[in-house]
C-alpha cells in the first residue's frame, strides 16, 4: 500500500500519519530515511540522514560538511561528532525536521522499533525481574594501554562496545559518551570488581550477567563470526 513503508515480513510498518510532513523521507527495502541534526551550542547545527531499520537498528551518515566522510555512525558517536556538549542523551539530542519544526528523536514515532528491540532478547540472561542484563566489560586503548569500562544496558551501548572490541586500533578518545583521554588514570582494581551482575555486586561472571548471544548485543549488519552465527540460528 502507498500509505505505508513495509518490510515483506511485516515487521516493519510506519503508517503515513507517522511520517508525515517528515523532512528528508526516503524509503528502502527494509528501512527508511530521513533528514536528522543535532545542535551543538558552540559549533551549531550538525546535519545528517537517519536510517531506521527494520530490526531497530539505528546509522547515521552525517553531512556537517561537503568533506566530512563520517557514515554508519551509531546515534550516540554522532552526537559526539556533532560536538554537542550535553552528550549521552541523544534521543533528546538528535532530531528530525516536522512541518518545518526541529523535533527530538524521543518525541517521534522513529525509535518505536528501536525501543522494541532493546526490551526484547533470545538470549537467557535476565535478572530476577525478567530484564536483560548485560555486564559492564572493559577495552583495552592501543595508545596507552589503558582499560576502559564500557556500559552495556542498551542495545545502543552493546554496539559501541562491540565496534570497539573489534577495532584493533581503538583509543579512549574514541568513547562516544564519556570524554576522557589517554592522561586519565585507570579504574581502581577495588572498583573495577564491580560490573552491574544483579544477583552478586562482585560477580565474576554467571548465567545472570554474561551473555552468549541475543537481539541486544548481535547485530544483523555485522560481518563478525559471532553476529553471523547469531542471526543464522535466529533464520533457523
Amino acid at each position: 500500500m502507498e500509505n505505508e513503508v513495509e518490510r515483506e515480513s511485516g515487521s516493519m510498518i510506519f503508517s503515513e500519519e507517522e511520517l508525515v510532513e517528515v523532512s528528508g523521507l526516503k524509503k528502502g527495502t527494509d528501512f527508511i530515511e530521513v533528514t536528522c541534526g543535532c545542535t551543538s551550542h558552540r559549533y551549531g547545527d550538525a546535519v545528517g540522514r537517519l536510517r531506521v531499520f527494520s530490526n531497530g537498528d539505528l546509522e547515521i551518515t552525517c553531512e556537517c560538511t561537503p568533506g566530512c566522510n563520517e557514515d554508519k555512525l551509531t546515534p550516540a558517536a554522532f552526537e559526539k561528532h556533532s560536538g554537542r556538549e550535553t552528550a549521552r542523551k541523544w534521543k533528546n539530542n538528535i532530531w528530525v525536521i516536522v512541518n518545518g519544526e526541529k523535533v527530538p528523536l524521543s518525541k517521534t514515532a522513529l525509535l518505536k522499533y528501536y525501543n522494541q528491540a532493546s526490551k526484547s532478547s533470545n538470549g537467557t540472561n535476565r535478572s530476577h525481574n525478567g530484564r536483560v542484563c548485560h555486564r559492564d566489560e572493559f577495552v583495552r586503548c592501543s595508545r596507552c594501554n589503558k582499560e576502559r569500562r564500557f556500559r552495556l544496558r542498551t542495545k545502543e551501548e552493546c554496539r559501541i562496545h562491540h565496534d570497539a572490541l573489534a577495532d584493533v586500533n581503538w583509543k579512549c578518545s574514541d568513547l562516544p559518551y564519556d570524554r576522557i583521554t589517554c592522561d586519565e588514570e585507570e579504574e581502581r582494581g577495588s572498583r573495577r570488581v564491580y560490573r552491574g551482575c544483579t544477583r552478586s555486586p562482585t560477580c565474576k561472571g554467571c548465567t545472570s550477567c554474561v551473555c552468549f548471544g541475543c537481539e541486544i548485543c548481535r547485530f544483523s549488519d555485522c560481518s563478525c563470526q559471532t553476529c553471523i552465527d547469531f542471526t543464522r540460528n535466529a533464520k533457523a
